[in-house]
């Protein structure tokens, strides 16, 4: 074949070195689980018990309320065909692993207090980490969220951090996996900045690991979505966090108070959260940064039915807008919530699986539309795997179920 330029080597170094920085700053989606749900304790209220008897309470709701699959399916709106399956999934869940990610709360949930009293609670802290750690007992993940540096909070924020850690490392010599801090209410990168500079140096004057000291961000505020100077601010925010941040969770009531909601709109499935959750999800994509929505305030007052399923339909309702729009973590706040929380996540990865293993089946054979009436894009077929992948993590689907090769590595 003849060609009339000569060559293209200077334009292929070019074309290397682009792709090169772009790897820098997109390496990709996260590996590994990533829990469903953070649950969020005030630091005066948690034991080394407190997930256990969540389950106890969210089993004892579940059985009490929804005794079989009729009244499952009808509490959380669940198609009668999986309803009795997803039923028994939940059960076990709430039975086994009720809590997949604890986070002890030292801010809003747990208000401002006497450094004295404060410090006291970091004390009983750790002795009911340290139990449940040798106890086999601490969840998959779990950590700490401290105060915000945006009002005020930062001395007190460092101090708690730094009394915790140093506190753990006397009592167990170690720092247990799955640890992360919260680092909310964030309105400037420059605060991410300061928050790494002190996480340097709080693991040289413990001897940590560098980096080990992970965090994820609060978004609830109008300021890290548009900055100070019109742009938008996560990218600059993820910037300051050097390699540090490993999520970012959307913080549904300060959000929508800082927009000017009043407060009957502020919920999880309004139209304003909307818009934060997909600039989220574009300033984040493909970067490793892991996305969680918030929290539902609605829970029953009393143990009476109607109270627990009007609680049971207006949160299994949000969870599945969350997951409709991608975000396949959420914070809750109450037992109750556990239950609605995986009924809605179980059901959503029951529903038409047949059909998503056999487009991967398809896919994998090459076929054309493999009887399923679609002709995937290599990239719906990683959002189908994924979706396998979340199923087995969560316990909504049993990994031996599935057919040899349904969950292909790097499909």
């Amino acid at each position: 074949m003849n060609l009339s330029v000569s060559s293209i080597d200077d334009l292929s170094a070019r074309v290397s070195a682009v792709r090169d920085e772009h790897r820098l700053h997109f390496p990709g989606a996260a590996t590994g689980r990533q829990p469903v749900h953070t649950v969020y304790i005030p630091a005066d209220r948690f034991a080394h018990s407190t997930p256990a008897e969540y389950g106890a309470e969210a089993l004892r709701l579940l059985n009490t309320h929804t005794p079989g699959a009729g009244s499952f399916g009808g509490a959380f709106g669940i198609d009668p065909e999986i309803a009795g399956l997803v039923r028994e999934r939940v059960a076990a869940k709430l039975a086994h692993e009720p809590v997949e990610d604890v986070r002890i709360d030292f801010e809003d949930g747990y208000g401002t207090r006497p450094d004295a009293e404060e410090d006291a609670h970091i004390g009983q802290v750790v002795e009911e980490i340290g139990t449940a750690y040798q106890a086999k007992t601490l969840p998959h993940y779990w950590g700490l969220r401290v105060k915000s540096f945006a009002d005020g909070g930062h001395e007190r924020a460092m101090r708690t951090l730094d009394g915790f850690l140093t506190a753990l490392r006397d009592r167990l010599g170690r720092l247990p996996g799955g640890f992360t801090i919260t680092f909310p209410k964030v309105v400037m990168a420059e605060h991410v900045a300061l928050f790494v500079e002190y996480l340097d140096r709080l693991e040289t004057s413990l001897g940590l690991p560098a980096g080990i000291l992970r965090f994820e961000v609060q978004v609830e505020t109008a300021e890290a979505i548009i900055d100070h100077e019109g742009r938008t601010g996560l990218r600059a925010i993820a910037g300051a966090a050097g390699g540090r941040m490993t999520a970012a969770h959307f913080g549904v009531f300060d959000y929508t108070a800082a927009c000017g909601l009043p407060p009957e709109e502020q919920r999880l499935d309004h139209p304003a959260c909307d818009f934060a959750r997909h600039v989220m999800q574009v300033a984040f994509a493909g970067t490793g940064i892991r996305l969680s929505d918030g929290s539902s305030n609605v829970i029953p007052r009393n143990d009476g039915p109607d109270e627990v399923n009007e609680a049971w339909a207006v949160h299994a309702a949000q969870v599945r807008h969350s997951l409709r729009h991608g975000f396949y973590q959420g914070w809750d706040l109450h037992p109750a919530h556990l239950p609605s929380r995986y009924a809605a996540v179980y059901a959503f990865h029951l529903s038409g699986v047949d059909d998503v293993i056999g487009r991967v089946r398809a896919w994998q054979e090459r076929a054309a539309v493999g009887g399923h009436g679609v002709v995937d894009e290599p990239a719906t077929v990683r959002a189908l795997v994924d979706r396998l992948r979340r199923a087995v993590d969560c316990g909504a689907l049993d990994e031996s179920a599935l057919p040899e090769g349904a969950l292909p590595e790097g499909a």
